[in-house]
């Protein structure tokens, strides 16, 4: 039984810094990828980052620059660094873990809200 695990998020004001952690256990195979998430109130959940098991890396548009994604898919982490944070970021952040099991199977994290306000 894999178990997700996210922890960092809170409540920053615009133009802080916060740091997600993500670790994936209960499983002896090792992570194909590992991507954060995001879903504000009203929105569809949206790919921020990821981060594959050779260490390629991709964002979405509108975190490029901003947040850097690191992590280690074989040992199940993976971390979002957030700089310069807006009000438009604030969501719930949710981590993803994907593994090969002669199909794909994805495991999600229960989400960490990040506010960012005044």
């Amino acid at each position: 039984q894999v178990h997700i695990v996210e922890s960092g998020g809170g409540v920053v004001q615009p133009g802080g810094s916060l740091r997600l952690s993500c670790t994936a256990s209960g499983s002896s195979q090792v992570f194909a990828s590992m991507a954060w998430y995001r879903q504000a109130p009203g929105k569809q959940r949206d790919l921020v980052a990821s981060i594959l098991s050779g260490g390629t890396t991709n964002y979405a548009d509108s975190v490029q620059g901003r947040f850097t994604v690191s992590g280690d898919t074989d040992k199940g982490t993976v971390f979002l660094q957030m700089n310069s944070l807006s009000p438009d970021d604030a969501a719930v952040y949710y981590c993803l873990a994907k593994q090969w099991r002669f199909k794909w199977v994805e495991y999600w994290g229960q989400g960490t809200q990040v506010t960012v306000s005044s």
